[in-house]
């Protein structure tokens, strides 16, 4: 039989992978995917689920564009961190999740889909994590590059899938209390997910 894994908040953490200012005039369909990152920011206070952020040669490429409203996490946004590695899996977030055995899935989103994204759900395949890819939520400066990266990952054991589906994953019932604020987030992300699914995913057959 294969493996089912479900999304659960208490063991699961959000990576947002390098979305710097030096990158917005070059990644396909970069507002729209700074669109959903914010919402799974929102998504992520909502159920609380911490967020792991990490900047490729910050120094060079910037730090995370202000756009993403990172300060709203407050105490949930656990590091930002700075990395040479194309991998997301860096000595500290080894380190990170060393101390929260609990972790079973990580949930990726942010640039480049082939790069570092690619790699780094690769490394955290290979760590025995559940590895949830938002296919909405990624991009790279060669649009025809990403259904070939969300593929090799697929091949490799990752789950692809969308924002909304991983957030009504992690909310799973509608019968508990907060769920009206997680209700009004969809509802008020309504269009902004309606415009990021039809740019980032107008050309990518389903995998």
């Amino acid at each position: 039989m294969p493996t089912v894994a479900k999304l659960v908040p208490e063991e699961t953490v959000f990576f947002l992978c390098d979305v710097q200012t030096r990158f917005k005039n070059a990644i396909f369909g970069f507002d729209e995917l700074v669109l959903t990152i914010n919402k799974m920011l929102k998504i992520a206070k909502v159920l609380e689920i911490p967020v792991v952020v990490t900047e490729q040669n910050p120094k060079g490429l910037g730090n995370t564009i202000p756009d993403i409203d990172l300060p709203a996490l407050g105490p949930l946004l656990l590091a930002t961190i700075e990395k040479g590695l194309f991998s997301m899996v860096t000595p500290e977030v080894k380190a990170l999740l060393h101390e929260r055995p609990q972790i079973k899935s990580v949930v990726l989103f942010g640039i480049e889909s082939h790069v570092c994204v690619l790699q780094s759900a690769l490394d955290f395949i290979e760590g025995g994590y559940n590895v949830h890819v938002i296919a909405d939520g990624v991009s790279s400066c060669n649009k025809e590059e990403i259904p070939f990266a969300l593929a090799r990952i697929r091949q490799s054991g990752g789950y692809i899938t969308t924002s909304e589906s991983v957030a009504f994953q992690l909310q799973r019932d509608a019968g508990v209390p907060g769920f009206k604020s997680f209700s009004n987030i969809i509802k008020e992300e309504k269009d902004n997910t309606v415009r990021t699914l039809q740019k980032l995913l107008q050309y990518r057959a389903v995998l």
